[in-house]
């Protein structure tokens, strides 16, 4: 099993609703519409020859800058019997963050659905319980967003000098 046989079986079955492949560090991955994410984890986790039957990490990155597709799910799929890996991503808006569970598919997925739309927000359209996991109830925010500075600017308690911001080299 080769990322190129994965990738002509995937363009055989979905074509040209793929947004795209890239490989990187080995690793294959591709880009797909939000409403497809479950199609194609389901066609990558029946095929006999691809035989993705195992979701090993599920989550979400925020790109503030890439308007209409703020977040990305970013799946992490393994094919335990041939050894190899691949990512699936599908991006959505941040006003409308929703993409299907695939909680029916792997059951691991529901602990980490629910760690991401505690993060990020993102809404798994028919998750049987997706409720905050780590943080408290009432919060009313998502942190892992990029919605606050880094930094607090009024502070005072520090010396850019010392972690090498500002000062003069010598």
């Amino acid at each position: 099993m080769t990322n190129e046989i994965v990738k002509q079986r995937l363009s055989e079955k979905f074509g040209e609703q793929l947004a795209g492949f890239d490989e990187s560090f080995g690793m294959l991955a591709v880009s797909a519409p939000a409403e497809l994410n479950l199609k194609i984890m389901q066609f990558l986790h029946d095929d006999e020859q691809l035989k993705f039957r195992f979701l090993t990490d599920l989550t979400a990155i925020h790109y503030p800058d890439r308007k209409g597709e703020e977040l990305c799910i970013a799946y992490h799929l393994h094919n335990l019997v041939d050894n190899i890996r691949m990512r699936l991503k599908v991006y959505v808006p941040i006003e409308r963050p929703d993409v299907s569970t695939a909680t029916q598919l792997f059951s691991g997925a529901n602990w980490m659905e629910r760690e991401t739309y505690d993060f990020y927000g993102v809404n798994f359209v028919g998750h049987p319980n997706l409720t905050r996991i780590l943080n408290v109830d009432e919060m009313d925010y998502f942190p892992m967003r990029k919605e606050y500075a880094m930094e607090d600017p009024t502070r005072v308690d520090k010396d850019d000098e010392m972690f090498g911001r500002g000062g003069t080299v010598a």
